[in-house]
């Protein structure tokens, strides 16, 4: 039984029997992937505190015949999300980013452009600026999942779209004109599908050093949102979270 080895991050984890747990971690080589760390609960050494969700980490793992859980031998830590200050916001995003890739990605497929994708917000989410890798990475999960229609034109009628007079549907894909917008839309802001069209060209880094209220980009974020409760047929918990916090 060979071991495997690749850089990861933890989405999530949870007991089973007395001192085990199941790991859910995405690797940038093999994808997403479920394996059982046994005595984690009892024995601190070959873990540590490289469990933590959102933790990047090497991993070695075997695939054991048979099984759909690979048995995880080792998380060697390269960077904690406690390695840096932590609040609510900051911690809701980062239960975010977890639960939406945890949903969201088939077991088994190398997803390259997902795991870049993360490892650039993660680098970017901090206790003073937590809402701009938010936004980037909800707009470009959408994308990255065939969720995002053209962002410049209007889905009904293709027109190119004027700011200002742009809207999105909660119950369907795309962004419409003013000619297209039925009653129970709500309106995307200048700021947002500027914003959108913008950080479909640009890395996250870019978008680090200008303010960034709460509020900014929320509809925008509300629109993403959306599109994965549709593709994924449920609530997105750290979404109703992050709503209560008013992002």
């Amino acid at each position: 039984m060979a071991v495997l080895t690749s850089e990861a991050v933890v989405l999530r984890t949870w007991p089973v029997h007395e001192a085990d747990l199941i790991v859910s971690f995405f690797t940038r080589d093999y994808g997403k992937v479920r394996g059982v760390a046994k005595s984690a609960l009892k024995s601190r050494k070959r873990f540590g505190g490289a469990l933590e969700p959102m933790t990047q980490a090497r991993a070695w793992f075997a695939e054991r015949p048979r099984q759909e859980l690979v048995r995880l031998d080792q998380l060697e830590i390269v960077r904690s999300p406690l390695s840096t200050p932590v609040d609510q916001a900051r911690l809701t995003v980062l239960s975010f980013f977890a639960e939406v890739l945890d949903e969201a990605l088939p077991d088994h497929d190398p997803q390259e452009t997902v795991f870049r994708l993360l490892v650039s917000v993660l680098d970017q989410t901090t206790v003073e600026q937590p809402w701009v890798p938010l936004t980037y990475f909800s707009l470009w999960m959408t994308r990255l999942m065939g969720l995002l229609p053209d962002v410049a034109h209007c889905t009904a009628c293709g027109e190119a779209l004027v700011a200002g007079e742009v809207s999105f549907n909660t119950q369907g894909d795309g962004l419409f004109c003013a000619v297209h917008r039925n009653g129970s839309a709500s309106a995307l802001s200048a700021d947002s599908w500027q914003l959108a069209q913008r950080m479909l060209r640009a890395p996250a880094s870019a978008f680090a050093a200008e303010a960034w209220p709460r509020r900014r980009g929320q509809d925008l974020r509300r629109f993403t949102w959306a599109a994965l409760e549709r593709h994924l047929e449920r609530k997105l918990r750290s979404a109703e979270a992050l709503g209560r916090l008013g992002g």
